[in-house]
Protein backbone atom coordinates (compact mmCIF):
# COMPACT_ATOMS: atom_id res chain seq x y z
CA UNK A 1 0.00 0.00 0.00
CA UNK A 2 2.73 2.51 0.90
CA UNK A 3 4.47 2.11 -2.51
CA UNK A 4 1.03 2.26 -4.58
CA UNK A 5 0.76 5.49 -2.60
CA UNK A 6 3.99 6.76 -3.69
CA UNK A 7 3.59 5.68 -7.34
CA UNK A 8 0.19 7.64 -7.03
CA UNK A 9 1.92 10.77 -5.98
CA UNK A 10 4.76 10.31 -8.00
CA UNK A 11 2.13 10.39 -11.32
CA UNK A 12 0.42 13.19 -10.02
CA UNK A 13 2.61 15.49 -11.06
CA UNK A 14 5.26 15.99 -13.75
CA UNK A 15 8.68 16.74 -13.21
CA UNK A 16 8.32 20.03 -14.50
CA UNK A 17 5.26 20.66 -12.07
CA UNK A 18 7.84 19.53 -9.58
CA UNK A 19 10.60 21.76 -10.78
CA UNK A 20 8.23 25.23 -10.96
CA UNK A 21 7.10 24.76 -7.36
CA UNK A 22 10.50 24.12 -6.39
CA UNK A 23 11.52 27.33 -8.19
CA UNK A 24 8.57 29.19 -6.65
CA UNK A 25 9.80 27.93 -3.27
CA UNK A 26 13.15 29.80 -3.54
CA UNK A 27 11.29 32.98 -4.20
CA UNK A 28 10.25 32.50 -7.48
CA UNK A 29 11.77 33.21 -11.08
CA UNK A 30 11.41 37.21 -10.91
CA UNK A 31 13.74 36.86 -7.72
CA UNK A 32 16.09 34.96 -9.06
CA UNK A 33 16.38 36.74 -12.29
CA UNK A 34 17.33 39.33 -10.45
CA UNK A 35 19.96 37.84 -8.68
CA UNK A 36 23.17 39.18 -10.59
CA UNK A 37 26.24 37.95 -7.57
CA UNK A 38 26.39 36.58 -4.21
CA UNK A 39 28.63 36.94 -1.44
CA UNK A 40 28.39 34.88 1.09
CA UNK A 41 30.82 34.17 4.33
CA UNK A 42 30.30 31.11 6.69
CA UNK A 43 32.22 28.50 8.90
CA UNK A 44 33.23 24.75 7.59
CA UNK A 45 33.70 22.11 10.24
CA UNK A 46 36.18 19.29 9.10
CA UNK A 47 37.43 16.89 11.02
CA UNK A 48 37.52 18.65 13.91
CA UNK A 49 38.62 21.82 12.83
CA UNK A 50 36.67 25.00 12.40
CA UNK A 51 38.07 27.36 9.08
CA UNK A 52 36.74 30.30 7.74
CA UNK A 53 35.25 30.42 4.66
CA UNK A 54 34.60 32.60 1.86
CA UNK A 55 31.86 32.57 -1.53
CA UNK A 56 31.73 34.74 -4.47
CA UNK A 57 29.34 33.93 -7.15
CA UNK A 58 28.79 36.25 -10.34
CA UNK A 59 25.85 34.77 -11.70
CA UNK A 60 26.98 32.27 -15.05
CA UNK A 61 31.01 34.06 -15.23
CA UNK A 62 32.70 33.66 -12.04
CA UNK A 63 32.72 30.97 -8.55
CA UNK A 64 35.34 31.35 -6.30
CA UNK A 65 35.27 29.27 -2.76
CA UNK A 66 38.12 30.33 -0.44
CA UNK A 67 38.78 28.49 3.28
CA UNK A 68 41.22 28.87 5.50
CA UNK A 69 42.78 25.57 7.34
CA UNK A 70 44.84 26.95 10.24
CA UNK A 71 46.42 29.47 8.03
CA UNK A 72 46.70 26.96 4.72
CA UNK A 73 44.60 29.21 2.20
CA UNK A 74 42.66 26.50 -0.46
CA UNK A 75 40.98 28.30 -3.55
CA UNK A 76 38.42 26.99 -5.63
CA UNK A 77 37.69 28.82 -8.62
CA UNK A 78 35.38 28.30 -11.60
CA UNK A 79 34.80 30.36 -14.38
CA UNK A 80 32.57 30.13 -17.74
CA UNK A 81 35.85 28.64 -19.46
CA UNK A 82 37.56 26.79 -17.25
CA UNK A 83 38.47 26.19 -13.52
CA UNK A 84 41.68 26.68 -10.97
CA UNK A 85 42.60 25.34 -7.77
CA UNK A 86 45.23 26.34 -4.93
CA UNK A 87 45.54 23.42 -2.38
CA UNK A 88 48.21 23.05 -0.20
CA UNK A 89 47.60 19.76 1.26
CA UNK A 90 47.64 18.04 -2.02
CA UNK A 91 51.68 19.54 -2.37
CA UNK A 92 51.51 23.11 -3.21
CA UNK A 93 50.22 27.01 -2.92
CA UNK A 94 50.33 27.59 -6.43
CA UNK A 95 46.93 27.73 -8.55
CA UNK A 96 47.05 24.96 -10.63
CA UNK A 97 44.74 24.20 -13.40
CA UNK A 98 41.26 22.38 -12.91
CA UNK A 99 41.30 19.04 -14.53
CA UNK A 100 38.37 18.94 -17.39
CA UNK A 101 36.39 16.26 -15.51
CA UNK A 102 36.39 18.06 -12.49
CA UNK A 103 35.39 21.49 -14.16
CA UNK A 104 32.28 19.75 -16.11
CA UNK A 105 31.65 18.37 -12.86
CA UNK A 106 31.04 21.86 -10.91
CA UNK A 107 30.74 24.48 -12.87
CA UNK A 108 26.89 24.63 -12.66
CA UNK A 109 27.89 26.13 -10.14
CA UNK A 110 28.29 29.33 -11.84
CA UNK A 111 24.65 29.69 -12.16
CA UNK A 112 22.91 31.16 -8.76
CA UNK A 113 19.18 30.02 -10.12
CA UNK A 114 20.94 25.97 -9.92
CA UNK A 115 20.87 23.39 -12.41
CA UNK A 116 17.32 22.58 -12.39
CA UNK A 117 16.33 26.35 -13.31
CA UNK A 118 16.00 26.99 -17.00
CA UNK A 119 17.07 23.77 -17.53
CA UNK A 120 16.08 23.29 -20.79
CA UNK A 121 17.97 26.59 -22.17
CA UNK A 122 21.21 25.23 -20.46
CA UNK A 123 21.57 22.61 -22.56
CA UNK A 124 20.21 20.13 -19.30
CA UNK A 125 18.01 17.08 -19.70
CA UNK A 126 15.78 16.19 -16.59
CA UNK A 127 13.61 12.82 -15.67
CA UNK A 128 11.74 12.37 -12.38
CA UNK A 129 12.36 8.93 -11.56
CA UNK A 130 10.66 8.17 -8.87
CA UNK A 131 10.05 8.75 -4.64
CA UNK A 132 12.82 7.78 -2.46
CA UNK A 133 13.20 8.71 1.52
CA UNK A 134 9.57 11.05 1.48
CA UNK A 135 11.37 13.09 -1.53
CA UNK A 136 10.53 13.43 -5.26
CA UNK A 137 13.79 11.98 -6.95
CA UNK A 138 14.53 13.92 -9.86
CA UNK A 139 18.06 12.71 -12.58
CA UNK A 140 19.71 15.94 -14.15
CA UNK A 141 22.02 15.77 -17.14
CA UNK A 142 24.00 18.16 -18.42
CA UNK A 143 25.30 18.95 -21.32
CA UNK A 144 28.32 17.59 -20.11
CA UNK A 145 26.78 14.01 -19.85
CA UNK A 146 27.45 14.84 -15.49
CA UNK A 147 24.54 13.31 -13.65
CA UNK A 148 22.95 14.56 -10.58
CA UNK A 149 20.32 13.23 -8.49
CA UNK A 150 17.93 15.78 -6.79
CA UNK A 151 16.09 14.79 -4.05
CA UNK A 152 12.91 17.46 -3.54
CA UNK A 153 10.97 17.64 -0.23
CA UNK A 154 7.07 17.17 -1.00
CA UNK A 155 5.89 19.31 1.21
CA UNK A 156 8.31 22.37 1.01
CA UNK A 157 10.08 21.99 -2.36
CA UNK A 158 13.09 22.46 -0.99
CA UNK A 159 16.47 19.83 -2.21
CA UNK A 160 16.68 17.52 0.75
CA UNK A 161 19.67 15.95 -1.27
CA UNK A 162 22.01 16.31 -4.42
CA UNK A 163 23.92 12.90 -5.07
CA UNK A 164 27.23 13.02 -7.86
CA UNK A 165 29.71 10.93 -8.73
CA UNK A 166 33.25 12.76 -8.65
CA UNK A 167 36.61 12.46 -8.28
CA UNK A 168 38.66 13.53 -5.33
CA UNK A 169 42.12 13.17 -5.44
CA UNK A 170 42.58 10.75 -8.39
CA UNK A 171 39.72 8.61 -6.65
CA UNK A 172 36.09 8.65 -7.92
CA UNK A 173 33.40 9.09 -5.45
CA UNK A 174 29.93 9.57 -4.76
CA UNK A 175 29.47 13.32 -3.49
CA UNK A 176 26.40 13.95 -1.50
CA UNK A 177 25.16 17.38 -0.46
CA UNK A 178 22.79 17.75 1.89
CA UNK A 179 21.05 21.41 2.69
CA UNK A 180 19.20 22.35 5.29
CA UNK A 181 18.16 25.05 7.25
CA UNK A 182 16.51 26.90 4.82
CA UNK A 183 15.55 30.64 5.65
CA UNK A 184 14.51 33.45 3.16
CA UNK A 185 17.07 36.58 3.17
CA UNK A 186 16.27 40.10 3.54
CA UNK A 187 16.32 39.80 -0.51
CA UNK A 188 13.72 37.52 -0.82
CA UNK A 189 15.58 34.78 -1.68
CA UNK A 190 15.75 31.48 0.43
CA UNK A 191 18.82 30.09 0.84
CA UNK A 192 20.25 26.62 2.73
CA UNK A 193 22.14 28.20 5.93
CA UNK A 194 23.54 24.38 6.59
CA UNK A 195 25.05 22.12 4.20
CA UNK A 196 26.66 18.89 5.01
CA UNK A 197 28.82 17.33 2.48
CA UNK A 198 30.14 14.39 1.92
CA UNK A 199 32.80 12.58 -0.02
CA UNK A 200 32.24 9.01 -0.53
CA UNK A 201 33.69 7.29 2.61
CA UNK A 202 36.96 9.18 2.61
CA UNK A 203 35.56 12.63 4.72
CA UNK A 204 32.39 14.48 5.14
CA UNK A 205 31.92 18.75 6.32
CA UNK A 206 29.35 20.82 7.28
CA UNK A 207 29.29 24.18 6.20
CA UNK A 208 27.43 27.13 8.12
CA UNK A 209 26.74 29.92 6.97
CA UNK A 210 27.24 32.79 8.71
CA UNK A 211 26.72 35.85 6.43
CA UNK A 212 25.01 36.57 3.21
CA UNK A 213 24.54 39.42 0.64
CA UNK A 214 23.28 40.00 -3.02
CA UNK A 215 24.11 42.14 -5.65
CA UNK A 216 27.53 43.05 -4.01
CA UNK A 217 30.10 44.58 -6.62
CA UNK A 218 32.62 41.73 -7.92
CA UNK A 219 35.28 42.80 -9.55
CA UNK A 220 35.86 39.74 -12.31
CA UNK A 221 39.39 39.73 -11.99
CA UNK A 222 39.44 37.64 -8.22
CA UNK A 223 38.49 34.82 -10.80
CA UNK A 224 41.82 34.99 -12.84
CA UNK A 225 44.31 32.60 -11.76
CA UNK A 226 46.78 34.70 -11.70
CA UNK A 227 44.79 36.79 -8.93
CA UNK A 228 45.39 33.58 -6.26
Amino acid sequence: MIALTGLIMVHAQTVDEVINKHIDALGGKDKIDQIKSIYSESSVQVMGNDAPSSLTILNGKGYRLESDFNGQKMVQVYTDKSGWAINPFGGGTDPQPMPDEQYKAGKDMLDVGGPLYNYGAKGNKVELIGKEDSAYKIKLTNKDNVVTTFYIDPVTYYIKKAVQTGTMMGQEMEITRSPSNYKKTDFGFVVPYTIDISYGTQFSLTTTVKKIEFNKEVDPKIFDMSSK
